[in-house]
């Protein structure tokens, strides 16, 4: 199955914006499954608890032990692998340098890529992998 990836780029300040992205997105409702290296997605973890201070976005950090029952409606997982997220998240945040694998069970992804030459470099091979998967790719350039 393919589906659409919106591509947003050229932020300063790419751990905020997707901060600010997840934050959008809970709010909306919506079940979201962030994936990426670990040591990005630990980050991400400690931002989401500080970012801002009249907010918390319920988030949880997925390791190596299983994510007890009572969690698993959390809205937004942090997650290296795809697969460790619970049922289908509609939507996908990749934080990760490469393409993430499986992305069959979802039909939404989003690419935060910012301004940085070596991470732009890495999205543009990204966008050219999702369009020879079928995927429509959306550019939204950021202005910060």
């Amino acid at each position: 199955m393919s589906g659409r990836v919106e591509f947003h780029h050229g932020m300063a300040d790419r751990m905020g914006y997707a901060c600010r992205l997840l934050r959008k997105a809970y709010k909306a409702g919506a079940q979201v499954v962030v994936t990426g290296e670990p040591t990005v997605l630990k980050e991400l973890d400690r931002l989401l608890w500080t970012f801002d201070d009249l907010e918390f976005l319920p988030h949880i950090l997925v390791g190596d032990q299983p994510v007890p029952d009572r969690l698993q409606a959390t809205p937004v997982w942090l997650a290296a692998d795809l697969a460790q997220a619970p049922g289908h998240p509609a939507v996908v945040v990749n934080l990760g340098q490469a393409v993430p694998p499986d992305l069959s069970r979802h039909q939404r992804l989003f690419e935060v890529v910012s301004q940085q030459p070596d991470d732009r470099q890495r999205g543009r091979q990204r966008w050219k992998a999702y369009a020879a998967m079928g995927w429509e790719v959306h550019p939204h350039e950021v202005k910060e």
